[in-house]
C-alpha cells in the first residue's frame, strides 16, 4: 500500500546510464565514489547504494553517521566515507567500520585518541585540506604537521587525501579553480614525501569531471551527476533523470468568475475556471514560492500552472484548457528541464528541489 497518490519513481537503468557516462570520461584505473548523502539526493539511499555497489563504485559517501548506519544495516559493504562526522559519533564509526573525514586538529586528535584507546591498527581515515572553498579542511600550511602526527600512530592510516572545488561548474572562475588544483598538487607532493604508503588522492566532483578532467587523480566523487544533472544543458541532455515525481488528480472543480481558490483567497478567477486538486504540497517538498501561477505540473503532456497558494498536502492547478479527469496522472517533476525551470522560478537550484522531496512520498524502484 502506498502512503498516498504521490510517488517518486526511481530508475536504476537511468542511474547506470549516468554512472557509465562519467566512467567513460575517466582513465580505466580511476575509481568512482558515489555520493548518496541526503537520501541519495532525495531519492532512496539504500536502493541507489546497492545498485552502485553492483555496477562498480569503489566508495560511497554520506554527510552524517546515521545515513551510513542505514546502509550498513541494509547489508552494503562498500567503504563509506563520512564527510562531516561529529566527534561524539566516532564510537559508531569504528563499530560499523565507517571511515571519517578528518578536517581539523580537534577532529584528528580526538580520533587518534579513540583509535589508541581501542588499540586499533591502521584504521582508515581521510584527510581533507581546504584549498579555497573555506568550509571544512586543514589549511595547506598544516600538511607537514598533519602527516607527522599521523606517522606517529600505527592505530590509523590515511586512506585518502582530498579537497573540494569551490566553483568547478563556473568557467568564469577557471583561474581560481586552477589555483585550487595547483594547491592540491602541492599537498600531494608533500604527502608523498612523508607517507611510506600511497593513499587515494581525489579532488573532482561532478562538474570537476566535466570541466577539469585532467585533475581526476586516483578517484572522483560523483553526486548530482548520478541523478541526472550536469553543469550545463548539453551535458544534462546526455544524462537521464533518475527520479520522476508523479501524482494523480484527486478532484476537479468548476469555478465561476469571481470565485476564489485556496488559503487566504490568494487567487480570484477572472473568468470561468476549471481546477484540479493534486495531493502534494509544501510538506512534500513543493515550495510555496511556486504558487500563484509561477510553478507548473504536466497533465496529459500540457503545462498546468498552480493556482493560489500551495497548501501543506495539496495544490490546485488550472486545467481549463486541458482534457483531463479525476484519477489522471500528474507529472510534478517530468524531466531535468522541468526541475531546472522550477528551481529558477523559486530562485534556487535542482539540488534543493530534489532533496526537499518528503520521506512520506513513497519511492517505487524499477
Amino acid at each position: 500500500m502506498t502512503n498516498h497518490a504521490t510517488i517518486l519513481e526511481l530508475s536504476t537503468e537511468a542511474l547506470q546510464h549516468n554512472f557509465n557516462f562519467f566512467k567513460a570520461r575517466l582513465k580505466p584505473q580511476t575509481k568512482i565514489l558515489g555520493v548518496v548523502k541526503a537520501f541519495a539526493y532525495g531519492s532512496e539511499a539504500i536502493a541507489i547504494a546497492k545498485h552502485l555497489e553492483k555496477i562498480g563504485a569503489s566508495y560511497l559517501a554520506v554527510a552524517y553517521v546515521k545515513e551510513a548506519l542505514s546502509l550498513r544495516n541494509a547489508g552494503i559493504n562498500l567503504p563509506i566515507l563520512i564527510l562531516h562526522p561529529q566527534i561524539n559519533q566516532y564510537e559508531f564509526i569504528v563499530k560499523y567500520k565507517l571511515e571519517p573525514n578528518i578536517y581539523s586538529q580537534r577532529s584528528l586528535d580526538a580520533f587518534i585518541d579513540l583509535a589508541n584507546q581501542k588499540k586499533l591498527s591502521n584504521y582508515p581515515i581521510h584527510i581533507k585540506f581546504n584549498t579555497g572553498l573555506n568550509r571544512l579542511g586543514f589549511d595547506v600550511a598544516q600538511v607537514e604537521a598533519v602527516f607527522n602526527q599521523v606517522n606517529k600512530h600505527d592505530s590509523v592510516m590515511v586512506a585518502s587525501v582530498f579537497s573540494h572545488l569551490a566553483a568547478s561548474e563556473d568557467l568564469s572562475e577557471k583561474e581560481f579553480t586552477q589555483s585550487q588544483i595547483q594547491s592540491f598538487k602541492k599537498v600531494i607532493s608533500q604527502c608523498e614525501k612523508q607517507l611510506i604508503y600511497k593513499p587515494i588522492f581525489h579532488l573532482l566532483n561532478t562538474s570537476g569531471v566535466i570541466n577539469y578532467n585532467e585533475a581526476q587523480f586516483d578517484m572522483v566523487r560523483i553526486g548530482i551527476g548520478l541523478y541526472g544533472f550536469g553543469n550545463d544543458d548539453k551535458i544534462t541532455a546526455q544524462l537521464k533523470l533518475v527520479g520522476v515525481l508523479k501524482s494523480k488528480i484527486s478532484q476537479i472543480h468548476h469555478l465561476k468568475a469571481g470565485d476564489s481558490v485556496g488559503y487566504n483567497r490568494a487567487y480570484f478567477a477572472k473568468a470561468d475556471l476549471t481546477t484540479a486538486t493534486i495531493p502534494i504540497g509544501h510538506a512534500d517538498g513543493i515550495s510555496r514560492q511556486l504558487g500563484n501561477g509561477k510553478g507548473y505540473v504536466y497533465i496529459n503532456n500540457q503545462k498546468a500552472f498552480i493556482v493560489g497558494n500551495v497548501c501543506m498536502d495539496m495544490l490546485m492547478v488550472n486545467v481549463t484548457n486541458i482534457d483531463c479527469a479525476e484519477g489522471d496522472v500528474v507529472l510534478v517533476f517530468k524531466n531535468q528541464q522541468h526541475i531546472e525551470d522550477l528551481a529558477q522560478i523559486q530562485g534556487s537550484i535542482p539540488y534543493e528541489l530534489l532533496t526537499a522531496i518528503s520521506q512520506r512520498v513513497d519511492r517505487i524502484i524499477s
